[in-house]
């Protein structure tokens, strides 16, 4: 069974004795002060740099919610790896450190996953090596150098971002019309492809690859046009690195839970 806290029937919870609570800063016990979320410690604290530093640090990495008190048995698992990396954040640069990180973004909301990327191209372009376990095909896109492609504890591929997408051909034009438009958006699109043009009658989507890319997306929204066809949405897709491993795999990366590692900074 988890631990089970009582109130101090002195203190209230407070956890200090009467004289020690006695004791101000700024107007605050110490108490008040444990009580703080980090991020509001932090401006608390902004005229002390060496506190203020630390706090700043600890909201780099996406825990500006955690209160000051929180001792380290109820941080989670993501949050503990997030408190060790800002222990290491505080260390002067040698050039000469590797970081492993394992999956350091498991369980953040967008904004938190995008302050935890902004702390690693941060660290990247301080000459940091970075060894990064990712499940987010986005964020290995966003972040990497260098992809190895891991698929039932086997590498499958490896290259950059663009290198890996190549794999699976370049830009498509994708226009979603109604179903009786079909046949005459077919014969468009067939005009300005450089491949073989698919449709997908449930989605009512024709699409196929182009290597003109925007001129190409013009001349079919032009024939479209002369045929007085208003399409649902029309647009080029390029080729994502979901693409990527569903081509290598034939599933998605979220149902056999791969890994990609990525390997940045220097060598």
């Amino acid at each position: 069974l988890p631990d089970v806290y009582v109130p101090c029937e002195v203190c209230h919870g407070a956890r200090y004795n009467r004289e020690t609570l006695e004791v101000r800063y700024k107007g605050k016990t110490i108490a008040e002060v444990l009580d703080m979320p980090i991020e509001i410690a932090h401006t608390f604290f902004e005229s002390v740099p060496t506190i203020a530093r630390y706090l700043k640090t600890l909201c780099d990495v996406g825990l500006g919610y955690v209160r000051l008190w929180q001792s380290a048995p109820t941080l989670s698992g993501g949050e503990a790896q997030r408190v060790k990396l800002a222990t290491e954040l505080q260390r002067r640069s040698t050039g000469r450190t590797i970081y492993v990180l394992d999956e350091p973004t498991t369980g953040l909301d967008p904004r938190g996953r995008q302050e935890m990327w902004g702390v690693i191209k941060g660290l990247v372009k301080s000459g940091t090596t970075l060894l990064l376990t990712t499940q987010y095909l986005e964020e290995a896109d966003q972040l990497v150098d260098d992809i190895v492609v891991v698929d039932h504890g086997k590498v499958i591929a490896r290259g950059t971002s663009d290198e890996l997408k190549r794999q699976v051909g370049g830009e498509r034009l994708e226009i979603i019309v109604a179903d009786s438009e079909i046949s005459r958006v077919k014969d468009i699109v067939a005009k300005v492809a450089s491949g073989k043009v698919s449709v997908d009658e449930d989605l009512g989507k024709i699409s196929a690859p182009v290597s003109s890319g925007s001129r190409a997306l013009i001349e079919a929204a032009r024939g479209l046009d002369e045929i007085s066809i208003h399409p649902l949405d029309i647009g080029l897709k390029r080729p994502s690195l979901d693409d990527v491993f569903i081509s290598l795999t034939g599933h998605v990366a979220e149902e056999e839970a791969p890994v990609l590692e990525k390997k940045r900074g220097r060598k």
